[in-house]
């Protein structure tokens, strides 16, 4: 039944609060949720060597967000992308310095290790880092944290997404690397909101210390906490973590233990981002696109790292 306003006294009167209620309408009607956010785990690094000027490229033409860089420290205080803390698996640094193996490296995989720290950058210049993934990327080179932030500035858009590694390691070695990272972010004017609409930026860390670092020196940048704990998704710790976060980034077999986290990071003020999802992966899902499905848009979580960008499943 319609109701007919007659008085054109009441009308005058009634007229501010519809309005109102039209404008919150529309508002409601137009307003879009945030849109879900690829991350690029290494590159894209189900297709080429991690970390690599290849799969970083190819990363961004697959319309990947961010481009994740994890960061290790040279002996000369460079800071260049590479997961592990030693050199062996995705160099050949056995072959180019043999007899130059890191004493005392506490590692889950047996042999020999060679430390990133215990070389120059020029040294790490001379290693191959691409073969060891396919003959074809043979005399592909490990990039400079300066050199991956080039790469991806050269497209407006897409961010990138460092993980300050190990620092607990560093600082027993007497390196910073928290400040030097912050040095590095600072002279690329890259915390600055100009900056930031071009080319978004998000730090991230398993380690707590660094993160708290981090928010007193770089403020305007987003900082994500990582975990495989599950006692980092309670209740009392998420609003911990609130307090110099600005979101969690749990292990995905934490999330499904834990569905409920979801909402409540989202309660606190937190993004909640996952990984790793990968192709080559045996999971009950029929692909790795089903199961990113599902974390995104079954469980709600805002972001993920994936080695396969152009899996991402985009609403």
């Amino acid at each position: 039944m319609t109701t007919i306003i007659r008085s054109p006294f009441l009308l005058a009167a009634l007229l501010p609060f519809l309005i109102a209620a039209a404008w919150a309408g529309a508002q409601a009607q137009s307003a879009k949720p945030a849109a879900k956010q690829a991350i690029a785990h290494r590159g894209a690094s189900g297709y080429a060597p991690e970390h690599s000027a290849a799969a970083y490229r190819l990363a961004i033409t697959q319309r990947v967000d961010f481009v994740e860089q994890d960061l290790g420290v040279t002996r000369d205080n460079q800071l260049i992308c590479i997961h592990d803390d030693t050199l062996e698996r995705t160099t050949n640094i056995a072959d180019v310095f043999p007899d130059r193996a890191s004493p005392d490296v506490e590692s889950r995989t047996p042999g020999k290790h060679w430390l990133v720290n215990d070389f120059t950058l020029a040294e790490v210049r001379r290693l191959d880092a691409g073969k060891w993934f396919k003959p074809e990327f043979a005399g592909t080179r490990l990039q400079t944290f300066q050199e991956a932030i080039d790469l991806v500035r050269a497209t407006p858009g897409v961010g990138i997404y460092p993980e300050l590694k190990s620092p607990q390691l560093y600082k027993s070695r007497g390196i910073d690397q928290v400040t030097l990272f912050v040095d590095v972010i600072r002279k690329n004017g890259l915390e600055k909101p100009e900056s930031l609409e071009k080319m978004p930026v998000i730090i991230q860390s398993f380690d707590e210390d660094a993160i708290r670092s981090v928010a007193r020196e770089l403020p305007t940048i987003p900082r994500v906490f990582l975990t495989s704990k599950d006692e980092d998704v309670t209740e009392v710790r998420v609003r911990e973590l609130a307090k110099f976060s600005t979101g969690i980034a749990p292990d995905k077999v934490v999330i499904a233990r834990h569905p409920e986290m979801v909402k409540r990071a989202h309660d606190a003020g937190l993004t909640v981002t996952s990984w790793t999802f990968r192709a080559d992966e045996k999971t009950s899902f029929p692909t790795v696109r089903d199961e990113m499905s599902h974390f995104l848009y079954t469980l709600g979580i805002d972001a993920l790292f994936t080695n396969h960008p152009d899996q991402f499943p985009r609403r």
